[in-house]
């Protein structure tokens, strides 16, 4: 996914959820859209470098949209972290397509929004033998300081539906992926965040058991030779630790 012209600033606050304050490179500050529902548990830095994409859209309240965060890592580096949710399943999709996840490769058209059992899961393919996959798909942006990725960063009741929801289509042969799309650099596995979400750890180890797969892959950012963010796609799988 290729992103249009990005422009650089520095987080002042998120507020309301929906809303941040940014002071960019030219000494403008500015009011940005905030697309992440979430807690945002450690990407919502300020004083931390972000990447605002512009928009000309006359129906738009607010000119720009809050895409990526530089959060600094104890070796000194900086990591890019994906802060806007909505992009995640564009980037999955896109991948989906092109068949560049061995793992979900295949005969059949990947279909957005399946809904089963009373809920709505992020991807489907008709299965010429009678078995359907289904894809959920989760953004993962929470590095906490032992270093490891977690998911969620807040209680999801949601995400434990979904998890069932999967548990049931397994349990019906069906073929259930979890695919954790981890939104940052610098997070190399993936775990369950027990000390966040009790029951949905519970939960997410309980399914792995009864067939629902669990998989998990990194981000792979195009810079400019200034840094400049121009583009990210899927990138590596990441090892699940359910252990």
């Amino acid at each position: 996914m290729r992103y249009p012209e990005l422009a650089a600033g520095t987080l002042l606050r998120r507020y309301k959820r929906f809303l941040a304050d940014v002071r960019l490179d030219d000494g403008r500050e500015v009011v940005a859209h905030c697309p992440n529902t979430g807690s945002m548990r450690a990407v919502n830095v300020p004083g931390c470098r972000v990447w605002l994409a512009p928009s000309d859209k006359p129906e738009r309240k607010l000119a720009w949209t809050w895409e990526l965060i530089e959060l600094p890592q104890p070796d000194g580096g900086l990591a890019l972290a994906s802060v806007h949710t909505g992009r995640a399943n564009r980037i999955v999709e896109e991948a989906l397509r092109a068949e560049v996840v061995d793992e979900l490769s295949g005969v059949g058209k990947w279909r957005r929004e399946a809904r089963v059992e009373g809920a709505r899961l992020d991807f489907h393919r008709p299965g010429e033998d009678g078995r359907d996959t289904y894809v959920e798909v989760k953004q993962v942006t929470l590095r906490e300081t032992d270093g490891h990725g977690y998911f969620p960063d807040a209680v999801s009741e949601r995400g434990r539906k979904h998890l069932e929801t999967l548990a049931t289509l397994a349990a019906e042969g069906q073929r259930a992926v979890l695919l954790f799309f981890v939104a940052h650099e610098a997070i190399a596995d993936v775990a369950p965040a027990a000390h966040l979400d009790p029951a949905y750890a519970e939960t997410l180890l309980r399914v792995a058991g009864q067939g629902v797969e669990i998989m998990a892959r990194g981000i792979d950012v195009e810079r400019s030779d200034d840094q400049r963010p121009l583009a990210i796609r899927l990138g590596e799988a990441l090892p699940v630790r359910l252990g």
